[in-house]
């Protein structure tokens, strides 16, 4: 049997040293040169991000009610559907380790770290659901530019003249195949309970598919007080880019006036597979009395089982809705469409097959249960009359405090102290290895700390310190597996060369099913649970995986190169491998030089 090639230790640890830099370089390039009005310092960059409980925050306390004039009620319902609303709202800031709870009939949201004006205002702006005529839609990637066409001057008769086209959105042709070229076939919205088109209007495409769009640019609408489209706005659809929806949500919160329901929009779809250009907002969500997600059925009555949104209107939304399906019935293309859209993104884009004059219409498409439950969620709850007053908002200190991170940094040092001893006194020499493997894995473990706090939001509270001082058992046990495999390859007689690179090969698939196990544990659990229980779920699985580096790239290789020394090698009494602690002849461990057949059956290191 030929003989497996030498292990090369160093360059391992080379290897090791070289990612532990990129870690704490990446650090500087993740933090931000400031935090509100604070300039960081090059200190403060490489420090921990802590949570709520050990660093305080920022609370808010939101009072819904129902509007003057409206009819409905604060209902428990709604309270939990908001929750979930603005905690979605906070999480897309990056911010983890928040808290929004419902506190009697207000909503509390505490943030950690200092007070941050652009999350405050996010969080107490109503969930504005709002219905828009789409004007023109293409690809969600920026297009290229080109210099706009003055509008024409409508003519004598009072007809309509064509608008250009915005910037690099071309002229739609009239083949259907390069109308739905990378674009999202929209949903088809219709009237639930007859499909019957109006006499009045002119007959659109059937079915849910993408109407034929004209082979000249789309007419403006025609809708009374409908602005005609800037070129600044042209342009801004042009440029817009939906590759991360949330960003466009982002920056249309923050830029006053972008989503005002008086003015045009350009925006994205929630998939930003699509973005659109649309009208000035037509029907609000409080026009919509309930939303039901349902399976579709036949003229008959029979489920034909597909599922659909079932929508009822208010009294005045039904006269809002009739007169807006009544214009676009008669629109083909992109002006068939009327966008649904929630806090500046496109829920849904159906387009109009039928003139809906009941208050009750129907969405139609390629739904799952699913999905069709979640739009209708949207409808419902995002339709409801509810507005907040004012926020109090207020600064919070830890509810925890330094003693409590004292305490639990203490623990974490005893449990780490206690690990050293017993390794010291049952493995001597070989617990320096478990040492410096610890001292790495701590040190690697507080760079991710650091850089995931920055670059993902991670806070670091008392949990998630819980499950860093858990992790230390668990590290310290991968190296009580490989060392006890090696003392077995030494007792039966192995060269310690030899019996560390077999016992290796035994020790790894030990190592990686127990590292598995246990960060599946940290999964499950991490998906499951809200809070600072998650927090100690994700460190738990962050240190698990650092383990399994630190074991491979650090822990065998350097017991590789102390083989190599003669203290290690001729099994010095406190080496941790005498051969008188092992219950082995000390002329079986120093007597015997490696044989060829030893190390052809040594495996080659991993």
């Amino acid at each position: 049997m030929a003989a497996t090639p030498p292990s090369r230790p160093g360059r391992t640890l080379t290897i090791l040293a070289v990612l532990s830099a990129l870690v704490f370089a990446a650090i500087w390039f993740a933090a931000p040169d400031r935090v509100g009005d604070n300039r960081l310092s090059a200190a403060q960059k490489y420090q921990p991000r802590l949570g709520l409980d050990l660093e305080g925050g920022t609370s808010v306390i939101l009072t819904p009610r129902v509007p003057k004039g409206e009819e409905g009620s604060v209902t428990r319902e709604a309270l939990d559907q908001a929750v979930s609303i603005i905690r979605n709202r906070v999480d897309s800031f990056g911010v983890a380790e928040s808290e929004t709870t419902t506190a009697g009939k207000n909503i509390v949201i505490s943030i950690p770290g200092k007070q941050d004006d652009s999350i405050l205002a996010t969080v107490q702006q109503t969930a504005e659901l709002r219905f828009r005529p789409v004007l023109l839609s293409a690809a969600g990637v920026p297009t290229p530019t080109a210099s706009p066409t003055p509008a024409p001057s409508p003519s004598g008769s009072g007809t309509a003249s064509p608008s250009p086209s915005p910037p690099g959105v071309s002229t739609p042709s009239s083949s259907p195949s390069t109308s739905t070229q990378n674009r999202v076939l929209p949903k088809g919205l219709r009237a639930a309970a007859s499909a019957s088109p109006s006499p009045s209007a002119s007959t659109p495409p059937s079915g849910d598919a993408t109407p034929a769009p004209s082979a000249t640019p789309p007419a403006p609408n025609t809708a009374p007080g409908d602005p005609a489209l800037s070129a600044a706005l042209q342009q801004r659809f042009a440029e817009l880019d939906c590759t991360d929806p949330e960003a466009v949500r982002q920056a249309l919160r923050q830029e006053p006036g972008a989503d005002d329901p008086g003015n045009p929009l350009a925006t994205c779809d929630e998939d930003g597979a699509e973005k659109l250009l649309l009208g000035p907002a037509e029907v609000l969500g409080t026009d919509v009395d309930t939303a039901t997600a349902s399976l579709q059925t036949n003229s008959q009555g029979t489920a034909t089982g597909g599922w659909v949104v079932q929508l009822d209107f208010t009294s005045d939304g039904k006269k809002k809705f009739g007169n807006i399906t009544r214009r676009l019935f008669a629109e083909t293309g992109d002006r068939n469409r009327f966008a649904i859209v929630l806090d500046g993104l496109v829920v849904s884009a159906p387009t109009t097959n039928a003139v809906i004059t009941n208050g009750q219409a129907e969405i139609s498409g390629d739904f799952t249960q699913a999905d069709a439950t979640e739009l209708a969620n949207v409808l419902k709850y995002g339709a409801l009359p509810l507005t907040f007053d004012p926020g109090e908002v207020q600064e919070i200190s830890a509810t925890l405090g330094g003693d409590q991170l004292s305490a639990g940094l203490a623990a974490g040092l005893i449990g780490l102290l206690l690990v050293v001893i017993y390794s010291l006194l049952y493995y001597r020499g070989l617990g320096l290895v478990t040492i410096a493997s610890l001292v790495v894995a701590a040190t690697i473990t507080y760079g991710m700390v650091v850089l995931l706090g920055w670059q993902l939001g991670f806070r670091l509270s008392l949990a998630g310190i819980a499950g860093l001082i858990v992790a230390i058992g668990i590290t310290a046990d991968s190296f009580v597996v490989y060392f006890e495999r090696i003392r077995d390859e030494v007792r039966d007689g192995r060269p310690l060369r030899v019996a560390v690179e077999t016992g290796w090969h035994r020790a790894r698939r030990t190592i990686l099913a127990a590292d598995f196990v246990s960060f599946l544990a940290a999964v499950v659990l991490y998906l499951l649970s809200v809070g600072g229980v998650r927090g100690f779920a994700f460190t738990l699985g962050l240190t698990t995986l650092i383990d399994v580096a630190v074991v491979f790239l650090f822990t065998k290789p350097l017991v590789s190169l102390l083989a190599r020394t003669k203290f290690f090698g001729q099994g010095h009494r406190f080496s941790g491998l005498a051969a008188d602690r092992l219950g082995t002849p000390r002329r079986t461990l120093t007597s015997r030089t490696p044989r060829r057949r030893d190390v052809a059956t040594a495996p080659k290191e991993a």
